[in-house]
């Protein structure tokens, strides 16, 4: 079970750190993902992280201002997310995958999600 929290109202340029605590002992082999689908729109891949944490992906549109991170020790992925805007105002989740991808379809286990809203 993915468990995602973190989410909140904040304003333009603020920031906010999301987690997603896993249950379970195998966390470690598992690419994690972040996700993000706003009202009317089709999930989109926001950042992904290898099982190590030594390959991370991010969508063009968050680069620069978002960071993905793992603790394979506390079963947790965080995501940092700094400069918000409000086009950033959505659902986030957090998935884990087998393989490195950042395609929806390769995320077998989805977080509940948390709600991001960014005021302008």
């Amino acid at each position: 079970q993915l468990q995602a929290s973190g989410g909140g109202l904040v304003q333009t340029g603020d920031s906010l750190r999301l987690s997603c605590a896993a249950s379970g002992r195998t966390f470690g082999s598992y690419v994690m993902g972040w996700f993000r689908q706003a009202p009317g729109k089709e999930r989109e891949s926001v950042a992904t992280i290898s099982q190590g944490g030594g390959t991370t992906y991010y969508a063009d549109s968050v680069q620069g201002r978002f960071t993905i991170s793992r603790d394979n020790a506390k079963n947790t992925v965080y995501l940092q997310m700094n400069s918000l805007k409000p086009e950033d105002t959505a659902i986030y989740y957090c998935a884990a995958s087998s393989i490195l991808t950042r395609a929806p379809g390769g995320y077998k286990f989805w977080g509940q999600g948390t709600q991001v809203t960014v005021s302008s």
